[in-house]
């Protein structure tokens, strides 16, 4: 029947993109972008969250959306989860050999990667082999991850505290983890999922629903991050509202390491332009 044809052609289709996948791992294909993260009080880039892109020979840049699910489901995820950490890590210490000012890298780790692989293992051997500092790499956990079976997510995140890295919890907002529970986790920063931000300043309800994370978060010691702001009317609703710091296309959207240096270093020039 057509019905099984299609789903054995699907079946077909993420086999093949899964092999894809391994050999983009292995032949070097895949690489890091980075978006600039501002601290919104003084306007200046304070880190970056890096994002993985594939570039293919053949295809160019294949998205995330399309690949990260298939290595979910395929296993890949746990090799392009260790690629991902060690090549932060080496970038960030490369950019600290180079001189440029302290900044916090941020990367996703997906649920999968998070509950079936040795996160804390992984993330220990990335910094110990780069030399990169824990204190500047943040790692981001969705808060349905943490939702899922949380005394393990728990001691996961122990574990990561004790090695000195941030912890994130991204998307906050759209899970259904309890404010209990967020207490018991070690977290440092609240990201406010982009569905929240999108619609400000029209929509009441996004405006309330982010002044509310802003302030638990800010009453928990946290520091809050606005993800996916796009215009200066966003900005400085959250300015009001006391948010530390955003991302999103209003600053840039993610790019390569290079094109991130160059934002970085006109930042510096202007700043020296300031002052002289």
């Amino acid at each position: 029947t057509r019905k099984e044809s299609s789903a054995a052609s699907d079946v077909y289709k993420r086999q093949e993109l899964e092999s894809r996948l391994r050999l983009a791992l292995a032949q070097g294909h895949l690489q890091m972008y980075y978006q600039p993260q501002i601290d919104i009080a003084t306007g200046r880039i304070q880190g970056a969250e890096a994002l993985v892109r594939w570039n293919d020979p053949q295809e160019g840049l294949i998205s995330p959306a399309r690949f990260i699910p298939v290595a979910e489901t395929s296993g890949v995820i746990g090799p392009l989860g260790e690629w991902v950490v060690r090549e932060v890590c080496r970038q960030g210490q490369e950019w600290r050999e180079a001189g440029l000012p302290p900044l916090t890298l941020a990367l996703n780790v997906s649920p999968r990667q998070f509950h079936l692989t040795d996160l804390a293992g992984c993330t220990a051997a990335a910094l110990h082999a780069s030399g990169f500092p824990a204190a500047l790499l943040e790692l981001e956990i969705t808060e349905s991850a943490l939702a899922e079976r949380t005394e393990e997510a728990r001691q996961v995140l122990v574990r990561l505290r004790e090695l000195g890295v941030r912890i994130a919890v991204d998307d906050f907002g759209t899970g259904y983890s309890s404010l209990a529970q967020l207490k018991r986790f070690p977290i440092d920063v609240l990201k406010i999922d982009q569905g929240f931000i999108r619609d400000i300043p029209q929509s009441e309800d996004d405006m309330a629903i982010s002044a509310a994370i802003i302030a638990m978060g800010h009453s928990m010691g946290l520091s809050v991050l606005a993800e996916g702001v796009e215009t200066e009317g966003q900005l400085a609703f959250l300015r009001e509202r006391g948010c530390d710091a955003y991302q999103g296309y209003l600053c840039s959207r993610p790019v390569p390491a290079d094109d991130f240096v160059a934002l970085l270093r006109a930042q510096a020039e202007s700043a020296a332009a300031a002052q002289g």
